[in-house]
């Protein structure tokens, strides 16, 4: 639903939270598909006006749900990228195409992307990520290790979920 705000229309936005093993999970939902997520507090999106709207949230949270429990390995929710500009969303793209349980490094990433931007710059669009978890940055790794991963609390929570996704054996710690 578009709503008007001093004569000017703008979209509207539905928020959800969630539980998850990884922390607690908000979600943003306009009238296009999922245009953020992330850890604890909600984000400011400029230009949306929030609604209580538990039905346009109810895909993305089963989909997460779903996903945390096991049963699914594939997106299906819409994507709103309104908020991510050209190059970091050339990314982002190619990125929500890498497959459950695998992985790509940052040179690897920007070559799918077919973008230039060298490697420090792909781990930058990584952090800068709106969408974690269904457009997966956890899965972009270094050449000699995980490297870094700033939702939730940080790298343990990638290892968390490659833990899940089966990329990685579980540890010790995980039994």
């Amino acid at each position: 639903m578009m709503t008007t705000v001093g004569g000017t229309v703008v979209g509207t936005v539905a928020f959800a939270e969630l539980p998850t093993p990884v922390g607690r999970f908000v979600l943003a939902v306009t009238e296009e598909g999922l245009v953020a997520s992330g850890w604890d507090s909600r984000p400011r999106l400029k230009d949306l006006v929030e609604v209580d709207d538990p039905g346009r949230t109810a895909g993305a949270v089963a989909e997460l749900t779903d996903y945390f429990a096991g049963r699914l390995r594939a997106f299906e929710t819409p994507i709103d990228w309104r908020f991510v500009s050209p190059t970091p969303r050339q990314v982002l793209q190619a990125l929500h195409r890498v497959p459950f349980g695998t992985v790509v490094t940052y040179g690897e990433l920007a070559r799918r992307a077919h973008s230039s931007v060298p490697a420090r710059g792909i781990g930058s669009i990584m952090g800068a990520n709106p969408l974690p978890i269904v457009v997966p940055c956890h899965r972009v790794v270094a050449g000699n290790g995980l490297g870094g991963f700033s939702g939730g609390e940080g790298v343990e929570t990638k290892r968390w979920l490659l833990t899940h996704e089966g990329y990685l054996q579980p540890t010790l710690l995980d039994l």
